[in-house]
């Protein structure tokens, strides 16, 4: 059992590297995607694989509360040592993920005229970019799917795995982009075809991964799968992240909402700047996973002390990476956004705001690690509870505090919201410490229902 081995910055780092490195395989794809359809020489193939994408990540990306509730349900019933779950879990998150992806396959007309109202474009660039989607769309129920098989992997401390479904993924989708859209002509079409096939197969060498779930007799009996209390607390759970979520979304695009009125210099400093962000919140990606899968196991397995010392690590390690990325950021930041603008006036209004890139990831730090930990802990009320708070007090100061500094007052604004949610979920980690040696948790539960009746019968 993975509890068994000892919890050392070795364990963290195995867990945490994989998905660093595997983020890190993100930004090559839609480079070479943007890249293969450049090659065409037109403009509008370009805009339409780059919205066709946005619209459709943006569909998904809904259904991210799967990835997240998938892994800290199963870390605690690994640690609980309930194979049976564990095995029902991975059943219970592919069909979710599979009836998600069917349900955009039907509403897709729907989907994509809501999408284009909202966010209207060229009729040239609309076509293709409806026909890119009309072709991709065929693999949300992988895409979605997937999220639940990342989950469970990450729960089982198996990112590895993890890593070789992103480089399968992208490489695959590399490969056919080039093969189908230079050496076959298909053009836009080929860009989607490409990724519907990466996507499938992604979803493939997922479930090949996952076949030592699939060895035993749980996954696949109907009364454990669908037990009535443990998809109540499933659903309960991924409500809470879904609605989280959604708040914490709705911070970051009223930011870009609220920067538009600076001008459109400021505006594209702001987007500049946001790539910082990004690349902070992937490099700690890691270590919250790591969090989820040892504080889940911990909490499981009813270790008060593991579970203590499986948060102080990967925070550790957290906070370490954000120091290395504000010094970094310190020193390069200025470099690095003369690459991104070539517009003067952009790089010089970036410079102005860099030193909030270089206080983010130290004022962030807590934040990040906290959900990573609290997912694991699958204390999603708490989470939710404490992202309305945040978000209230975000849209309190941003006003007056762009009033009275302009940009930097909205700068000043979202840093206050990362302040405020790492310090009301560290007010509620006391709780969650106590629930590892209070009441057993669901993971851990007797086998009173139904479906624990009958797998003990076979």
């Amino acid at each position: 059992m993975a509890d068994q081995v000892p919890l050392t910055h070795r364990r963290v780092l195995t867990i945490a590297l994989p998905i660093v490195l595997s983020n890190a395989t993100v930004p090559i794809l839609g480079i070479v995607d943007t890249g293969v359809v450049g090659q065409l020489g037109q403009a509008a193939p370009i805009g339409a694989v780059g919205i066709g994408a946005i619209i459709l990540s943006a569909i998904y990306w809904i259904f991210g509360f799967l990835r997240m509730g998938t892994t800290g349900l199963t870390a605690q019933a690994s640690g609980a040592d309930d194979t049976d779950e564990v095995q029902a879990l991975l059943s219970r998150a592919l069909l979710i993920g599979l009836g998600a992806g069917a349900v955009i396959i039907a509403a897709q007309v729907l989907l994509f005229d809501v999408a284009f109202r909202l966010s209207p474009a060229s009729e040239e660039v609309e076509s293709l970019a409806r026909q890119y989607m009309a072709i991709r769309v065929w693999s949300a129920p992988a895409t979605i799917a997937l999220y639940g098989v990342t989950g469970w992997l990450i729960a089982q401390e198996r990112t590895r795995a993890v890593l070789a479904i992103q480089v399968l993924m992208n490489g695959a989708n590399i490969g056919l982009d080039v093969w189908f859209v230079l050496g076959l002509d298909w053009g836009v079409q080929g860009v989607a075809w490409a990724t519907f096939m990466a996507e499938w197969a992604g979803l493939a060498l997922g479930l090949w991964l996952c076949r030592d779930a699939f060895a035993g007799r749980a996954w696949r009996t109907a009364a454990l799968v669908f037990d009535r209390v443990r998809l109540t607390h499933m659903a309960l759970v991924n409500t809470d992240i879904l609605i989280r979520s959604v708040l914490l979304q709705a911070i970051f695009v009223s930011f870009l909402f609220f920067g538009s009125d600076f001008g459109d210099v400021q505006l594209a400093a702001n987007q500049i700047l946001m790539q910082f962000l990004n690349v902070t919140a992937y490099a700690l990606d890691g270590f919250a996973f790591a969090a989820e899968a040892l504080v889940g196991r911990a909490l499981g397995a009813q270790a008060r002390d593991t579970l203590r010392r499986s948060a102080l690590l990967s925070s550790a390690w957290g906070a370490g990476i954000c120091v290395v990325l504000a010094i970094c950021f310190a020193v390069f930041g200025g470099p690095i956004i003369d690459v991104m603008a070539k517009a003067e006036a952009v790089q010089d209004t970036a410079r102005v705001y860099l030193p909030y890139m270089v206080a983010a990831p130290i004022v962030g730090v807590a934040a990040w690690m906290f959900d990573g930990i609290f997912i694991g802990a699958t204390r999603t009320k708490d989470m939710r509870n404490m992202m309305v708070i945040s978000s209230v007090a975000y849209f309190v100061a941003v006003i007056p505090l762009m009033a009275a500094f302009g940009n930097h007052g909205l700068w000043l604004g979202l840093l206050f919201s990362f302040i405020v949610r790492g310090a009301t979920l560290a007010w509620k980690y006391p709780g969650l410490e106590a629930a590892a040696s209070g009441p057993v948790a669901p993971a851990r539960a007797d086998r009173i229902s139904d479906g624990r009746k009958t797998i003990a019968g076979q």
